[in-house]
């Protein structure tokens, strides 16, 4: 099976390619420190030898726990924010057909990533003549807008199966130890997995926090641990930095951050990808912005978004480049047909693949965005399958902590994340908070 391409020759016309090379030593250096667990943040890499150390017994329990709970129900609802959510909802998604005609199937909804009432009570809605059950992740249980959703959507599912019935369709995963939803757990009798402590949430894709969601919708997960695994191997300290992709990569975004070059755009040609760039953003954004510094992570989805941010990527202000997620090869077949009257002059495509002419609209934009100023990394991907995804996953979150350790911040701490909280439950007036409350009265 083949492995996913780093292409970086198209930003040496705006970096000298030495540039990136000289980064060599002190990447190795914190590849090693990552490795050592030496590095900053060291109590969260746990990530970094996930592919290789996961345990065939907990795959096993995840996948028997999922197909006992296809069986209870058509409908399986994962409530979650962030990490919680976003890593297994992007693997889903790239994987899922874009129109599925099986009724039988288990359909993923989701709750708990934001605070909208109407999404909540169309939820409700939704699920009113339906069977479902809920997979909750939360590390804490207290977090606000899962909790909000689970204490609605744990309310629906025991007033409509009793709480006997209920404990065989909740599963959570939570704490190991400690926390409100880990002692609910305990208390209710839930099944439960555990969100180890030394993985964030943004890096939690390859924990039961993802691999549960993704198989439940019917996806091999051993698949994509072993694309993971892959990508694992070929990044390690053993690696020279000139096969090293996420070293690369990495390095040629420092390179650029330094040169004026402040927005990433992640692009993407084929609309499955849409989500996995969600992901994407939150493990960079949340990674690396942080004490005045940061690239700003960003994404376009081609050729939709060539019709809108299109004009800004080609002429607007020149502080931003490109990484293009490049399908080599998709699913399906269709040959374009010639038209007698040939009205819309398209009969010089006849006979050509709708795939070829992707691919030509993407080097088209590539080429004319390098022209205009923009410069273009490419991650070359064979397919759209279980071990790709997996090994995309892998690449950026090893790319991640290297970058994150370039422009010297911890990437696996997120302390602005707290600020709005703070606000919220001052302005709600949550016991312990009444000193901000006064204070943002004030403001107010």
């Amino acid at each position: 099976m083949k492995t996913i391409q780093l292409d970086i020759s198209n930003i040496f016309p705006f970096i000298e390619k030495e540039k990136i090379f000289n980064n060599k030593e002190i990447i190795s250096q914190h590849i090693q420190a990552i490795e050592n667990r030496t590095s900053l943040g060291n109590e969260f890499l746990g990530w970094n030898n996930l592919p290789s150390s996961i345990n065939s017994e907990d795959i096993e329990d995840i996948k028997n726990t999922s197909d006992k709970l296809r069986k209870l129900a058509n409908n399986i609802i994962v409530i979650g924010i962030g990490g919680s959510y976003l890593g297994a909802k992007s693997v889903i998604d790239a994987l899922a057909p874009y129109f599925d005609n099986n009724d039988n199937k288990t359909n993923i909804l989701y709750a708990g990533h934001n605070i909208s009432e109407d999404y909540l009570s169309e939820l409700l809605s939704y699920i009113e003549n339906k069977s479902f059950a809920l997979v909750v992740i939360s590390k804490s249980g207290t977090t606000t807008e899962p909790a909000l959703a689970f204490r609605l959507l744990r309310n629906k599912l025991e007033e409509k199966y009793g709480k006997e019935e209920s404990k065989n369709r909740i599963i959570a995963i939570t704490d190991a130890e400690k926390g409100a939803l880990q002692t609910l757990a305990h208390k209710k009798g839930y099944k439960t997995f555990v969100i180890p402590d030394n993985i964030g949430g943004r890096f939690s894709v390859l924990t039961p926090v993802g691999l549960l969601p993704i198989a439940l919708a019917g996806y091999d997960i051993s698949k994509i641990i072993s694309g993971a695994l892959k990508i694992e191997k070929n990044t390690n300290s053993k690696i020279n930095f000139e096969n090293n992709i996420a070293a690369i990569y990495a390095s040629a975004r420092y390179e650029l951050y330094k040169s004026g070059k402040k927005i990433e755009i992640l692009a993407n040609f084929e609309p499955k990808l849409k989500y996995f760039a969600e992901w994407w953003k939150q493990l960079f954004g949340e990674s690396e912005g942080k004490d005045g510094k940061g690239i700003f992570p960003s994404n376009v989805n081609f050729t939709t978004d060539l019709h809108s941010l299109g004009q800004y990527i080609q002429e607007g202000e020149r502080n931003l480049f490109e990484t293009v997620l490049s399908l080599e090869t998709p699913n399906n077949t269709i040959n374009i047909p010639s038209d007698n009257d040939n009205l819309d002059k398209l009969n010089y495509l006849a006979g050509k693949r709708i795939n070829e002419v992707n691919k030509m609209a993407e080097t088209g934009t590539r080429l004319a965005h390098i022209d205009g100023g923009v410069p273009n990394i490419k991650i070359n991907i064979h397919e759209i399958s279980e071990y790709s995804i997996g090994q995309l996953i892998y690449f950026f979150e090893k790319a991640c902590a290297i970058s994150g350790y370039l422009i010297n911040v911890n990437p696996f701490n997120q302390p602005g994340v707290e600020e709005y909280k703070k606000n919220m439950f001052a302005l709600l007036k949550k016991p312990g908070f009444e000193k901000e409350s006064e204070e943002i009265l004030k403001k107010l």
